[in-house]
C-alpha cells in the first residue's frame, strides 16, 4: 500500500500583517519535497476558488488557496518522484476540453506523474461566486460523465475533439480517479474511472460497506472490481507513545480553526480516522491493506488540506516504514 499526502493549500493558521490570511507558497513546497524525501509515493490538492470550514465546526469566512492545477505545474519542477494528483477536480468549473489540455501539460511537465481526480462538486458558494449555475446531484453527475468522456476524446486524438497537442506521456492518457461515495457515484466509477477515492473520516466497517456497493456496480456492467484503484484519505495523526500522541494532539487545536475542535478529546478524534501510537496506526495500514487500498492520503490536520509541523509529516513516514512500502525508485502509475 502507498501513502500519500494531502499538502497545506489552504494556510487556515498563517496571518496577514493586515490580520487577513495570506497563504505562502513556501509552505507548500517545503511541505511537498518533505514528503518525497520521505518516500511519500503522492502529492495532493483540492480544488476551490475558496473555501469555508463552516461545515466543521469553524467560521464562515473564505480562506484562500492556490489553483490546483497551476499548483501542480510547479511542483513537477520542483519534485522528481511523487505522483501529483487532484481530489478532486470540479467538473463544471473549466470546459473539458481546455481541462484535458491542461492535465495533458501537467503530465508533460512531471513526465508522467499526474493522477487526474476528478467529481462533481459539492461547495455551492463558490459556483454561486462564478456564476456557475449549481444543479441537483442527479445532474451535477450526469456533467461529470461528459467531462470525464471528453477528456478521454481529447487525449486519444478523437476527431471530433480539439487536438491536444503535445499530448499527455501516459498513454492513453493519465488515471482517472473519482470521489465521493454514494450509490450513483460508484455506478459512475464502475463506469468511467480507473480508481475511485473518498475522504477524510472512515472506519473499516463503513468503508467495507462502501466497497461493497462499488464491487456490486462493477459486476453489474460485468466489470472486474478489482481493476478499479481503491483510495482513501484519512485525517492523520501519529505519536511515538500515548503522551507523546496527547501533545500533538493539544497542538493539533492551536493549529486549527476556532469551533472545529473545541469540544473534541483524543478519544474522540480517534473515531474514523488514523490516529494513534507508532504501533497503533501500523495495525491500522495494515486492516486498510488487507481490504485492498492501494492509497491510503493522509491529512495532517483537522480540516482538509492543512498541515501541523513538519514532525508530524516525519512520524507518519515512520510509522508507514515508507522506506519498504514506497520507495523512491518506484515508478509512476
Amino acid at each position: 500500500m502507498r501513502i500519500g499526502l494531502a499538502l497545506p493549500q489552504y494556510d487556515y493558521a498563517a496571518d496577514g500583517a493586515d490580520g487577513a490570511k495570506r497563504l505562502a507558497w513556501s509552505s507548500v513546497l517545503e511541505a511537498a519535497t518533505s514528503a518525497e524525501r520521505l518516500g511519500f509515493h503522492s502529492l495532493w490538492l483540492a480544488d476551490h476558488l475558496f473555501l469555508s470550514v463552516e461545515k466543521y465546526g469553524g467560521p464562515a469566512d473564505p480562506f484562500e488557496g492556490f489553483e490546483p492545477i497551476i499548483t501542480l505545474a510547479a511542483l513537477a519542477r520542483r519534485t522528481t518522484t511523487a505522483n501529483l494528483g487532484t481530489l478532486v477536480l470540479c467538473s463544471q468549473l473549466r470546459p473539458a476540453g481546455v481541462l484535458a489540455k491542461q492535465l495533458a501539460a501537467v503530465d508533460l511537465l512531471s513526465n508522467g506523474r499526474l493522477i487526474a481526480g476528478m467529481g462533481a462538486g459539492w461547495y455551492e458558494p463558490e459556483y454561486e461566486a462564478a456564476g456557475i449555475p449549481f444543479r441537483q446531484p442527479g445532474r451535477r453527475l450526469a456533467e461529470l460523465t461528459t467531462a470525464i468522456e471528453t477528456v478521454r476524446r481529447v487525449w486519444s486524438d478523437d476527431p471530433g475533439t480539439p487536438p491536444c497537442l503535445p499530448p499527455p506521456v501516459q498513454r492513453p492518457g493519465p488515471p482517472i480517479w473519482v470521489g465521493g461515495k454514494g450509490d450513483r457515484l460508484l455506478q459512475l466509477v464502475a463506469t468511467h474511472a480507473d480508481g475511485w477515492n473518498t475522504v477524510w473520516r472512515w472506519t473499516i466497517s463503513e468503508y467495507r460497506e462502501r466497497l461493497e456497493a462499488l464491487d456490486q456496480a462493477c459486476r453489474r456492467i460485468g466489470r472486474d472490481p478489482g481493476s478499479v484503484t481503491r483510495s482513501v484519505g484519512l485525517y492523520t495523526l501519529v505519536g511515538e507513545d500515548e503522551r507523546d500522541l496527547q501533545r500533538r494532539f493539544n497542538r493539533l487545536k492551536t493549529h486549527t480553526p476556532p469551533g472545529v475542535l473545541t469540544d473534541e478529546t483524543l478519544e474522540d478524534w480517534r473515531r474514523g480516522r488514523l490516529v494513534g501510537t507508532v504501533e497503533e496506526v501500523r495495525e491500522q495500514l495494515a486492516s486498510w491493506k488487507e481490504l485492498g487500498v492501494a492509497e491510503l492520503i493522509v491529512g495532517l490536520g483537522a480540516v482538509p488540506f492543512a498541515l501541523t509541523t513538519s514532525d508530524d509529516l516525519e512520524m507518519v513516514a515512520s510509522a508507514a516504514a515508507l522506506g519498504a512500502i514506497c520507495p523512491a525508485s518506484e515508478p509512476p502509475n
